[in-house]
């Protein structure tokens, strides 16, 4: 076989296509493997860099072939696209792969460690059984309301309303057992979730990094926790501006012809991390429109003064991004002095 010089690989469950090329561009290597077969022929090839697409499965891989002696890039799906020919196939994928690895501006994800996917599984676990506990919470008002029940919004109110349900009389039987069945599903989710955040909080407090992130205002365990598992190396990141670009914080640019004319947010990165940097800065920002919140900075009153809450609260957010950004990459602490900056 030619000597080859880089791999694009596109990925599934159970076949591998192969697209390589030689020192001088031409295509030396066109391969459809299964999952065995694959692993048999990257034991047995020389050292190479190969390119996959970074979806399912993708970190395994990067470890797999990684382990045998090759070096793994990662490239995003929408940096990949641009370079598919024609038509959407294994094989132009893996030749798209091939092609986008070769530009020297190609921006790459990081590989994860095992460790790292069970962290993240942790925060994905626990946000799907917050969406399930409202869906419940939700499920359950709707249906009392429908017998002329009602409660006050909000998970707290749940297990009141559930108590009344089961004391009325006036309500069919079957209708209190549909409510119990209800009742014991929202207190096993609740269970569940308070043994997830017990191992966040854990998680939080074995993190150096995490603990000095929580420092920030408008940045809880979460969102330190998150910030710190979830964030590329900063060393990526050029400046603050560009990590908030990265998280979506940062305005759609469609200027031309001279004129400036932003958007909305991108909203591009990890919707987790940035939903929960904007939760947070709101929070921030309820603590001060009360008056409650010390050494306020005047540009975030001025801020409130001339634009709407929530859109002060993504620039709060993007703003809290790039101090997060700064800490990571110099090691420092959060000094109080910096609240004059938020």
């Amino acid at each position: 076989m030619d000597d080859i010089k880089r791999i694009g690989m596109d990925t599934s469950k159970h076949v591998f296509q192969l697209h390589g090329v030689n020192s001088a561009e031409q295509p030396v290597l066109r391969k459809r493997l299964t999952r065995r077969a694959m692993e048999e022929f990257f034991a047995k090839l020389s050292p190479s860099v190969i390119a996959i697409e970074a979806c399912g499965a993708s970190h395994h891989w990067a470890r797999k072939l990684g382990s045998l002696g090759h070096e793994v890039k990662l490239i995003a799906p929408q940096h990949v696209k641009p370079y598919v020919k024609r038509g959407k196939n294994d094989a132009a994928d893996a030749a798209a792969l091939c092609e986008a690895m070769s530009r020297p501006t190609m921006r790459y994800v990081p590989v994860k460690s095992p460790e790292q996917q069970a962290a993240l599984m942790l925060i994905t676990v626990r946000d799907r059984l917050i969406r399930t506990r409202t869906q419940l919470g939700n499920a359950i008002r709707g249906h009392a309301s429908e017998f002329g029940v009602t409660a006050a919004k909000g998970v707290a109110h749940v297990g009141s309303l559930l108590e009344r349900i089961s004391k009325d009389m006036a309500l069919p039987d079957l209708a209190r057992r549909m409510f119990a069945v209800l009742g014991v599903e929202f207190t096993e989710n609740e269970t569940r979730l308070d043994d997830i955040e017990t191992e966040l909080s854990a998680l939080h407090k074995a993190d150096e990094r995490s603990q000095r992130l929580r420092k920030i205002p408008g940045v809880g365990p979460i969102g330190a926790v998150l910030l710190s598992v979830k964030a590329p190396a900063p060393e990526q990141f050029r400046s603050g501006r560009d990590f908030a670009a990265w998280l979506g914080l940062t305005p759609k640019d469609h200027s031309t012809g001279g004129k400036v004319r932003l958007g909305s947010i991108t909203r591009a990165g990890d919707e987790i991390l940035r939903s929960t940097l904007v939760l947070g800065a709101t929070s921030l920002l309820q603590q001060v429109r009360k008056k409650r919140g010390k050494g306020v900075s005047p540009w975030l009153i001025e801020l409130l003064k001339r634009k709407p809450p929530k859109l002060v609260a993504v620039a709060l957010a993007n703003k809290i991004a790039r101090i997060a950004w700064k800490l990571m990459i110099s090691g420092e602490n959060y000094a109080t002095r910096e609240v004059q900056s938020i």
